[in-house]
């Protein structure tokens, strides 16, 4: 890609910042804290305390549908997918924007006490589809345009959006993917950084990378190693095949199966059944991501390997990626004729 459209695309997508930077709405680049309550009256500060509903219901997200149950301490963070079903560099912003949000919440005197949120959940507004994974088109321009430090530059967005989900920013929240469709690569990959995943029973996963010659570099083996053993993990990797929501269930991946349908009435299911634990099971969390920590330098290093391994792609390779990328875009057409 050139140097001209791949700024369009990191200025459009509010990305245009290093790994270690902080997000900065519409390019630029700070060393310092970006702070996302900008224009708004700060605790402490002799202003008014946080308002995080309104904060949330006001801010326009592009990428992604917000919804704040403050009954049940519930963020919800639909991803609707302006453009193709997948994990856009706009879309790794807006929920590293949110998390940055409930992470100012929590700075509120009394928040320890009476914390602002209990569960940040990310489901999908598309019927049939949680994400399909990369952004595929951008791939191949970038492979073919032999441009690592673009491809660098996406895949440690990636990594950095599923570190901090991964350690939800030292927050005592519990994370949760609600998946009611497909869930392809990055998008799998997504859900698996949160604590639990909940799936509707014709849900399909997959990391189809193996089908080009690439693999899945932005943390799949990483968080799978610290749900199932290594040959279970390696078989979701390098398989290529579509796994059912029982089948992972059945391989310890996903956490609970609810029927079609119902998987916004199985998620607070599943929030009445173990709310009364919620410090106890927390603390089993944070137990074991003590004891199978996973680090940001871990993330870099296996994504930074994908950057190599893309750059020797060949062109049947990439005609496969192209066809994939179809899959997607007609994907998202159906969902807007049936939905």
């Amino acid at each position: 890609m050139s140097k001209s459209v791949l700024s369009e695309v990191l200025g459009k997508n509010g990305f245009h910042h290093s790994v270690g930077e902080e997000l900065i709405p519409g390019g630029g680049r700070s060393q310092s804290h970006y702070d996302p309550l900008s224009g708004f009256d700060r605790p402490g500060s002799g202003g008014q305390p946080l308002d995080l509903e309104f904060w949330l219901r006001t801010t326009p997200f592009r990428e992604v549908d917000v919804e704040f149950d403050t009954s049940a301490k519930v963020v919800w963070q639909f991803m609707k997918f302006r453009r193709r079903p997948s994990v856009t560099l706009e879309l790794l912003g807006e929920i590293k924007r949110i998390l940055g949000m409930i992470e100012k919440a929590f700075a509120v005197p009394g928040a320890e006490s009476d914390p602002p949120v209990r569960y940040l959940v990310l489901a999908s507004r598309l019927p049939g589809v949680f994400n399909m994974g990369g952004d595929l088109p951008l791939f191949v321009e970038l492979i073919r345009e032999r441009d690592p430090d673009g491809l660098r530059h996406y895949a440690h967005a990636c990594v950095d959006v599923q570190y901090r989900r991964w350690i939800k920013n030292r927050l005592p929240i519990r994370t949760i993917s609600l998946v009611q469709g497909d869930a392809l690569g990055g998008g799998f990959e997504a859900a698996l950084a949160d604590d639990v995943i909940i799936a509707e029973e014709s849900a399909k996963f997959a990391l189809p990378e193996i089908l080009f010659n690439l693999f899945p570099g932005m943390g799949a083996y990483s968080f799978l190693a610290r749900r199932v053993d290594n040959v279970t993990t390696e078989r979701l990797m390098l398989s290529g095949k579509i796994f059912s929501a029982a089948e992972l269930h059945e391989m310890g991946v996903v956490d609970r199966v609810v029927p079609d349908g119902s998987g916004v009435e199985g998620l607070y299911d599943y929030i009445a059944e173990t709310d009364r634990s919620f410090a106890s099971r927390n603390a089993v969390l944070e137990t074991r991501a003590l004891i199978n920590p996973v680090t940001h330098e871990e993330l870099v290093e296996i994504t930074d390997r994908w950057v190599e391994a893309a750059l020797t792609l060949s062109p049947l390779d990439l005609r496969k990626m192209e066809r994939l990328a179809a899959a997607q875009d007609r994907r998202r057409g159906r969902a807007r004729v049936t939905d």
